[in-house]
């Protein structure tokens, strides 16, 4: 973004961003929290920025054990539930896995419970779901593609390692740059086979609205809803896959 841009939209003067960003001016506390938000900038990134200006943190991470986490955690179990029997994760801003419905034993059944503490790591490594997955070449580029955006904004060196370890494991099918969509296609599904049938699912990540703790910020939980009449019926039906181990 140039100072002009930046300027436009927080609507201050051209010559005072320059002035900033030069540092032949020192923002005020107000002024780094304004311009944090015309950033869109996570809450961590904000504290960050703050430090950088010579102020103290304001956003605070609590534990999701501590007593003011028990409605955050509280909603969590209450969409997980009644998610069932799709399949539905809870993840954090590393992509670990903070807790999981019964629904997602269809997707991990059989995976060592090691990958899974990671949703990424789990997809897409060799011994974890990849080999399940029809369209893996399809799939993993929509997830490192995902998850490279979400490095460009928070610059996480942990995020770059992890992105880095996934794009060495290997895969047989091309991946696609830009998804281009066939006849009637209207998203990107996961295809995958389990218990013998090839099922499709396509996903949704929901996230709290106005957060202002970090945890609560960086939690999402991405719910798997079937793509098809087949997948749905083969979910209602039941399956006898292992409920995950929550944490």
């Amino acid at each position: 973004m140039s100072q002009l841009e930046l300027s436009l939209q927080a609507e201050i003067s051209t010559r005072h961003v320059s002035f900033l960003e030069t540092g032949r001016a020192q923002p005020s506390r107000d002024m780094v929290l304004h311009l944090a938000e015309q950033l869109d900038l996570p809450l961590r990134e904000r504290n960050d920025l703050l430090l950088a200006g010579g102020y103290a943190p304001i956003y605070t991470e609590s534990t999701l054990d501590s007593p003011e986490m028990a409605a955050v955690c509280d909603a969590i179990r209450r969409l997980l539930t009644a998610h069932d029997p799709y399949p539905a994760v809870v993840v954090d801003r590393n992509w670990d896995m903070v807790d999981a419905n019964a629904g997602i034993g269809v997707l991990s059944e059989g995976i060592d419970p090691d990958l899974l503490t990671n949703v990424l790591r789990a997809s897409l490594h060799p011994e974890g779901l990849a080999p399940h997955i029809v369209n893996l070449g399809e799939w993993r580029a929509h997830l490192l593609g995902r998850l490279k955006r979400q490095i460009s904004v928070t610059a996480d060196p942990r995020l770059g390692e992890l992105y880095a370890e996934l794009r060495d494991y290997p895969c047989d099918q091309p991946e696609p740059e830009v998804d281009l969509p066939g006849t009637g296609a209207i998203f990107v599904p996961m295809r995958v086979v389990r218990a013998g049938r090839e099922l499709s699912f396509f996903s949704m990540m929901a996230t709290f609205g106005t957060p202002l703790d970090i945890t609560v910020s960086e939690l999402a939980i991405e719910s798997f809803y079937p793509a098809d009449s087949a997948t749905a019926a083969f979910l209602r039906d039941g399956h006898d896959g292992a409920e995950p181990a929550h944490r």
